[in-house]
């Protein structure tokens, strides 16, 4: 059986070659027969049988048209082109690209000419490849898998490799050239300029702008003689500037800016072997949308170190370009479309129904000829001219249809052609050209939905990187951007089978500006560019970081310009917020779409949205998203503002979206509060504080400190005074380092201090040597205070035994008691009470959701921020802080509440230090807290007892502890109703309605 089926699959293939081999039937008779005797010969099913899914001349039904836009298409598998034998298959190939879109964007486009059959991939986010199989070769066992594979199996054809692998790889070959010409002295702002026009070349001859692989020929000429590479570049680079001849091909004319500076530099041996190497890759299946950061990176010094680091993904900035740009337009076009088709059907419509009456009149003309003139009939002689004189006026009726149409269509070209982007932080360009990206799909979906409608499509793509524009800072970046434009103009022209432009290729991107985008060299306020929409990525710096990163008169002069609109202590991002705002409301922007850091959801920073709300439009946000900034990994929001018809808040839709980027949901039973609404409190004031910031090297070992405490002194006074215990978050959330800091309070002088004699020496040699010098008054001349010893804080929990904290950054928000002679650092928040009805209402369920929708956060760690999270909280009647300031609340509620707490409190105390690994020892002088240790073998034990692995695990006992903690502070309130089912929602609107009252009534 095997034989037999063998030897007819051989016959088979001998007829199929001898029958199409110089075969001279027509293109369209040869391209169906070919196509089924080729299905017959692979034994798979032919087309027709599922015409909306496998069929000939896919796009044959649109208006007027005698041709596919395929000649064979199969969904999720092929769209597939025949031509005549000798005709020219790069045309054919491009015909498919363009309508790839209309074609569903199948996997595979299959070109042939019946002599040759050529498989190109068409996969999303993989470089094209292509798969050639000749008639006569086409017998072989690995080709008729291949061809079967298009029919059935197209993932088989998938590269293994990513156009994100591919752009890794290139960068970073040009980092190890550019590292080592920096290595040797020269400028990195030339050395990136050339590497940049270096590049360009090779994409240029790689996708045929730069004929005869010149570029890869004249490194691989220069191998031997260095000094030959630098002449022949330069020639090189300056027939591109212009056009020309060189090396006897004739060199297109590129011009746009990147050529006008030539600078070769000179490079030895080893270097030219690496751009070899680099020349020799297939440059043009590059990534643009991730292109220009692995670039910058590779030629920046300053960030070459992020080489290797993760990149935000091209679909994350889409969750911006989406809603602010092609939702919007592609409604547009949607309601343009439906006027085109109502113009055309009904002129449609009329024109048939005026031939049908036509022919029904002259029939019955017909029929009474030769009747009597009484009939009342006119003869068909009679009617003949006037029915043709209704046709012809009919059909000027639908030219005026078809013109009325066409000119909406075009009117939409034109509004893309006119539409402007600006991104005012644009770094190396990834939003700007996933933006020119979006508008050119829309474009060409509207081209071949215009031809689907019966009118003819626009040969000529009108989006082009003037659609936009740029400001960026860093001369590296902004050099890239352009080239991230052009390059990424470029790919897409040709992938959708469209003629770049020429004379010059390259267009001036003047409009990627270099310079500051927020204050000007004069302080005074940049004017921004008019765009239709404000889009991008303003860099990430915290307002506390502010002065150290962009100097301390920049921060002043910012600060100053934007009094009023920006607050003092909010961040960088905010400024590029409010200017986009500012051009929203005077109607020269219609919508922004930027990122911030998520923190951007509460404190300082949330003003800045408040603002935006109160102006405009909050219309889509994604709250707390993963983020690449500078190779790291952050947490950020994406948030779209300005004029739309509607609302979604991480992919939800929404009635509205509050300013801490929260929302009433549609649908839902609970309704959110717009918490922003909360106000801080009269009775909650001076309660919380941040803990001291020492900016210097402080801190000491306890084995160092407790060698001090037992030092005399010559004034006689015991180091006990100024050397201290200190905590800062880690110690809370996980387990006490044993540090201790040296403290010399809020004002003591210079002479007292040096009387505490091997402390004060200490810090002269450590902590002198990196205040000196500083700009701020009291870290220059008073090195030995701390820079915010926080002496407010200090006078109010003087006089307790205990303070609570909590970290100000903590993935759990959990509070702790510390003793008074326990230095808090500034990442910890103090809340002075020493009461347990406070330390468990704050412990409580109630806070910790308060706190952490009116809290900021850093990364993914959410950070309390006393001002919105305590301030603004509504304690208890009788239990507030005001209540707490000189006595403990008594009664049974606060009785249950206190009880509850001290029970929670000791149950994590016997967990984190169990009385059988470990023991306690008194300090060395009394007044500090006893040192806990290990007992020996439970050393590693006990490092793994902390509070953040104790709230990872929530053990059922401490749930248990929890609910009844809630159970108490809820009785408190006087919420007879609680039970733990009890949605967030409700609860925040309740503490927000009490909050509310009291802030009313306080007014």
């Amino acid at each position: 059986m095997y034989a037999h089926d063998s030897f007819a699959q051989t016959t088979l293939l001998a007829q199929f070659i001898s029958k199409w081999h110089d075969n001279g039937a027509s293109e369209r008779a040869g391209a169906h027969h070919f196509f089924l005797d080729l299905c017959d010969l692979l034994d798979v099913d032919r087309p027709g049988y599922d015409p909306d899914n496998y069929c000939f001349e896919r796009g044959a039904s649109r208006t007027g048209a005698k041709r596919g836009w395929a000649d064979v298409w199969k969904r999720g598998c092929f769209a597939w082109e025949n031509k005549r034998p000798g005709k020219n298959l790069d045309e054919a190939l491009r015909q498919l690209m363009t309508y790839a879109l209309a074609l569903d964007n199948p996997p595979l486009l299959v070109v042939s000419d019946r002599e040759i059959i050529r498989i190109h991939t068409h996969f999303t986010g993989t470089p094209s490849e292509t798969h050639t199989i000749r008639l006569q070769d086409i017998g072989a066992p690995e080709n008729l898998q291949k061809l079967r594979w298009v029919f059935d199996n197209p993932g088989k054809f998938r590269p293994r490799l990513t156009l994100h692998d591919i752009t890794a790889e290139a960068a970073g070959r040009f980092a190890e050239i550019a590292q080592t010409l920096a290595s040797e002295g020269h400028a990195p702002q030339k050395v990136a300029h050339f590497l940049i026009q270096c590049l360009f070349c090779m994409f240029a001859e790689d996708v045929g702008l730069l004929p005869g692989q010149q570029f890869q020929h004249i490194v691989a000429k220069s191998q031997s003689n260095p000094n030959r590479l630098t002449a022949h570049l330069s020639d090189l680079f300056a027939s591109m500037r212009i056009g020309g001849e060189f090396w006897g091909e004739d060199i297109p004319w590129f011009n746009g800016g990147l050529f006008e500076t030539i600078e070769v530099i000179p490079l030895g041996s080893s270097q030219i072997a690496a751009l070899l190497d680099a020349a020799r890759m297939d440059w043009s299946q590059i990534e643009p949308s991730i292109f220009g950061t692995l670039f910058e990176r590779g030629l920046d010094p300053a960030l070459r170190a992020q080489l290797g680091a993760n990149y935000t993904d091209p679909d994350t900035i889409r969750k911006i370009i989406h809603p602010v740009i092609t939702e919007p337009l592609a409604e547009e076009w949607e309601e343009i479309k439906r006027q085109i088709r109502a113009k055309l059907t009904a002129a449609g419509k009329d024109l048939a129904l005026e031939k049908v009456t036509a022919d029904a009149r002259i029939n019955r003309s017909i029929k009474s000829e030769g009747n009597d003139a009484e009939s009342g009939h006119p003869s068909f002689r009679e009617l003949q001219p006037k029915l043709a004189k209704q046709v012809e006026a009919q059909k000027a009726r639908l030219t005026k249809a078809a013109k009325a149409a066409k000119k909406l269509f075009l009117g939409f070209i034109c509004r893309l052609r006119d539409f402007r982007v600006l991104d005012a932080a644009c770094g190396s360009g990834n939003f700007l050209y996933l933006a020119l990206r979006a508008l050119k799909d829309l474009e060409h979906l509207a081209n071949l939905e215009a031809e689907a409608l019966g009118l003819h499509r626009q040969l000529i793509i009108e989006t082009c990187p003037a659609n936009v524009m740029g400001i960026e800072i860093n001369p590296y970046a902004a050099e890239l951007a352009r080239v991230t434009i052009w390059i990424g103009e470029i790919q897409w022209m040709l992938a959708h089978g469209y003629e770049i432009r020429r004379n010059p290729i390259l267009a001036k991107l003047d409009h990627i500006e270099c310079r500051d985008a927020v204050l000007a060299p004069n302080w005074t306020e940049p004017e921004w560019p008019t765009a239709n929409v404000i889009v991008g990525n303003p860099p990430f710096i915290g307002d506390k970081k502010m002065r150290n990163v962009l100097g301390t008169e920049y921060t002043i002069a910012l600060r100053k310009l934007y009094q009023g609109r920006v607050p003092g202590g909010a961040d960088y991002v905010t400024y590029w917020f409010e200017k986009a705002r500012a051009k929203i409301e005077t109607g020269n922007t219609h919508s922004a779409g930027l990122v911030a850091t998520n923190s951007i959801r509460g404190g300082a920073n949330r003003k800045v949205l408040e603002r935006i709300v109160a102006t405009t439009q909050l219309f889509e946000a994604w709250s707390d998203e993963s983020w690449i900034n500078e190779g790291a990994a952050v947490r950020v929001s994406l948030i779209c503002f300005g004029n739309s018809h509607r609302s979604k808040l991480d992919g939800q839709s929404v009635d509205g979206i509050f300013a801490d980027l929260t929302a009433d949901h549609i649908g839902k039973s609970t309704a959110a509060s717009d918490l922003t609404q909360a106000r801080p409190l009269i009775e909650n004031a001076n309660v919380a504080f941040s803990g001291i910031q020492k900016t210097g090297p402080f801190e000491v070992s306890g084995e160092l400190a407790r060698y001090w405490l037992s030092l005399p002194n010559p004034h006689g006074r015991s180091n006990t005074e100024i050397v201290k215990p200190w905590h800062n978050g880690l110690d809370v959330a996980r387990r006490h380092r044993d540090m201790w800091i040296i403290d010399f309070g809020t004002d003591m002088l210079q002479d007292e201090a040096a009387l505490f004699e091997a402390p004060y020496s200490y810090a002269y040699e450590h902590v002198r040597p990196t205040r000196i010098g500083k700009r701020e008054a009291r870290t220059n001349e008073m090195w030995w205070i701390y820079q915010w010893p926080r002496p407010v804080m200090r006078a109010t929990i003087n006089g307790l035994s205990r303070f609570i904290v909590t970290p100000e950054v903590s993935k759990h928000r959990i509070f702790s008691w510390l003793p008074v002679s326990v230095v808090p650092d500034k990442n910890l928040i103090v809340i002075a009470r020493a009461d347990d009805v406070t330390f468990g209402i704050l412990q409580s369920r109630f806070h910790r959701i308060w706190a952490l929708r009116l809290g900021t956060s850093l990364e993914d760690r959410p950070r309390y921020t006393s001002s919105t999270a305590f301030e603004t909280y509504p304690f208890p009647a009788g239990m507030t802080p005001a209540d707490t300031i000189s006595r403990r609340p008594h009664g049974s509620v606060a009785d249950a509440i206190a009880a509850t707490a001290r029970r929670l409190n000791q149950a994590r105390e016997n967990w984190l230090n169990p009385a059988e690994w470990t023991e306690r020892l008194p300090e060395v002088a009394p007044g500090f807290p006893d040192r806990v240790i290990a007992r020996p073998g439970h050393e590693v034990d006990l490092k793994k007892r902390t509070l953040t692995n104790l709230y990872n695990q929530r053990p059922a006992w401490l749930e248990k502890a929890h609910q009844q903690l809630d159970s108490a502070v809820a009785a408190a309130y006087g919420w007879t109703d609680y039970t733990p089912a009890i949605p967030d929602e409700e609860i925040l609107r309740r503490l927000l309605d009490l909050n509310q009252q009291r802030s009313k009534a306080k007014r």
